[in-house]
């Protein structure tokens, strides 16, 4: 299935399948109780991020050309921090700079494959962890830059947490449909220009091991939202930096999933 979560003409949130024209056939039911199939062609007035985690953890320096353009050592154990659910962002929807990000401007853009988890996962082992996955979307992991460091006191959380930082969607891709997470190709543009170029191929710890990882004596409810990581070609990396700024477009495409488009605003 190719899942989107939306609005329909009447107000209401829906879900849908094989998405397009700006139409959809109705799913029932959610991703915890499971979907069934309908007869039923809906109209989508406004698309929405394909899924509402009740936690979203990150993952940092995962792409071994990501670790190398920060001047870091690749780490040896996955490197893990979170984000608020509230910053879950709907696609075409906007990217908000807050006012105490821009003096002078910081905010950072990372292309990322989002993984959902569909079923509680606990002590899971690398080998069964995919059975866990429900499936997969693409992320934004927008990060204000001098909060994740000074400004935190050198926790990630923060920084990685404001209002309107983690775009996902367009889709939730399932596992039926996408089964290796690490042969996959991701592009971000900023307003037209690639940014970043990989593969998932190129990370680190694999989504396997992740999962593995983080369900080591905590449970993953369903619903969960893995960020995988983000690939080189940041922008605090860039000589000289590139930072988001208010009229910019962020695209993020990754190879069967879509693409994640949003524009960038000053928040009022």
């Amino acid at each position: 299935m190719r899942i989107v979560r939306f609005i329909d003409e009447a107000g209401h949130h829906r879900y849908g399948q094989n998405y397009g024209n700006g139409e959809t056939e109705l799913l029932e039911g959610n991703l915890i109780a499971g979907f069934k199939e309908t007869d039923t062609i809906g109209r989508v007035k406004k698309l929405l991020a394909p899924v509402l985690p009740p936690v979203i953890f990150g993952i940092g320096l995962n792409y071994h050309q990501h670790a190398k353009e920060t001047g870091m050592e690749a780490p040896k154990y996955p490197v893990v921090f979170m984000k608020n659910p509230a910053s879950i962002t709907n696609p075409h929807d906007p990217i908000l700079l807050h006012p105490s990000c821009m003096a002078p401007p910081e905010v950072d853009y990372e292309a990322e494959l989002a993984v959902v988890i569909g079923k509680a996962a606990k002590d899971v082992s690398t080998a069964e962890a995919l059975g866990y996955v429900f499936g997969y979307t693409a992320a934004n992991d927008v990060s204000a830059r001098r909060w994740q460091g000074r400004r935190g006191s050198g926790q990630w959380v923060r920084g990685k947490s404001f209002d309107t930082f983690c775009p996902l969607g367009p889709e939730l891709v399932t596992t039926d449909e996408l089964q290796d997470p690490q042969n996959l190709h991701l592009i971000c543009e900023l307003n037209g220009q690639v940014m970043q170029d990989a593969d998932t191929g190129d990370m680190i710890f694999p989504v396997a091991e992740l999962i593995s990882f983080l369900s080591t004596g905590a449970t993953l409810l369903p619903g969960t939202v893995i960020l995988t990581g983000t690939p080189s070609g940041v922008g605090f990396t860039r000589k000289p930096p590139v930072y988001l700024m208010p009229g910019d477009t962020v695209n993020v495409t990754l190879e069967g999933i879509g693409t994640l488009s949003n524009s960038v605003e000053l928040q009022k």
